[in-house]
C-alpha cells in the first residue's frame, strides 16, 4: 500500500509539472536530508566524531541533495522521469539478476546482498530504460514536436546519449549509470551501517525512510542533470 501511494503522488507530479513539480523534488530532497542528517548525528554518537566533523557531514549533505534538487528542478520534466526510470531499472534488473544468478559480492561488509551479476543485470536495465527513452524521443520529437527541450529534442538527447550507435552507447552510458545508482546505494548502507540502523527512518510503512528510496536516484541525477544543461 505504501509503494502504491508513494507511486501514485510521484506520478500526479510528474503528469501536472510546473510548480507542483518543483515541490514535490523540493520536499522529497527535504526529507531525505533531514533523515541525512539524522543519520549522521547517528554516526557522530557511534563512532565519537568531534563536532566539525559532524558539521562537515552535515554541509556536505546539503551539497549533495541539494545540487540534485537544483538541477531536477531546472531541466525538463521528462529528464526527471529520465532519471526515476533508470534508477527504476537498475534497482529491478540488479535484483533478479542477483537473486538468479548469485556469484560473488562487491562489497559484502557494507552490503551483503548485492552481487557483480547483480550489477551487470543494473547495466543492461539502465541501457533499456536509456533505449526505450530515446526511441520514445525520437519518435516524439518526429511527430509532435520538442517536449518542452531547448533546441532540436532530438538531436539534443542523441548527441548527450551517444549518437547514432544506439545500443552501444546505451550500455556504455548504461555502465557509467548502473555504477553511480549502485554507489549511491552503497553509500547509503555504509553510512547506515557505522550510525548502526536498518533504515533511515520509519516514515514509510515497510519501505524505511525516503533517503532508502533515492539514495540510488540523487547521483543518476546530478549526473543526468549536468550533462543536459551542458546539452542545453
Amino acid at each position: 500500500m505504501s509503494a502504491i501511494v508513494m507511486v501514485a503522488v510521484a506520478g500526479f507530479c510528474l503528469w501536472m509539472g510546473g510548480l507542483l513539480l518543483d515541490a514535490f523534488i523540493v520536499i522529497v530532497a527535504g526529507v531525505a536530508y533531514w533523515e541525512f542528517q539524522r543519520l549522521v548525528r547517528r554516526m557522530g554518537i557511534e563512532l565519537g566524531h568531534s563536532a566539525g566533523r559532524t558539521l562537515a557531514w552535515t554541509l556536505g549533505g546539503a551539497l549533495y541533495m541539494g545540487v540534485a534538487a537544483w538541477l531536477m528542478t531546472t531541466v525538463p520534466a521528462i529528464l526527471v522521469v529520465l532519471a526515476i526510470a533508470i534508477t527504476a531499472f537498475v534497482d529491478t534488473f540488479a535484483y533478479f539478476s542477483g537473486r538468479t544468478f548469485g556469484g560473488p559480492k562487491i562489497a559484502p561488509s557494507i552490503s551483503p546482498s548485492k552481487t557483480w551479476a547483480g550489477l551487470g543485470g543494473g547495466v543492461v536495465g539502465a541501457a533499456l530504460a536509456l533505449v526505450l527513452f530515446l526511441y520514445t524521443a525520437h519518435i516524439w520529437a518526429a511527430g509532435f514536436g520538442e517536449m518542452g527541450v531547448p533546441g532540436n529534442s532530438r538531436d539534443t538527447y542523441f548527441v548527450v546519449f551517444g549518437g547514432a550507435e544506439l545500443i552501444v552507447s546505451a550500455l556504455a552510458a548504461g555502465a557509467v549509470l548502473a555504477i553511480l545508482a549502485q554507489a549511491g546505494d552503497f553509500f547509503e548502507s555504509w553510512m547506515k551501517r557505522r550510525a548502526k540502523v536498518k533504515d533511515s527512518s520509519t516514515l514509510i510503512p515497510g519501505h524505511g525512510g525516503v533517503f532508502d528510496r533515492v539514495d540510488g536516484l540523487l547521483p543518476v541525477s546530478i549526473l543526468i542533470g549536468l550533462l543536459a544543461l551542458l546539452a542545453a
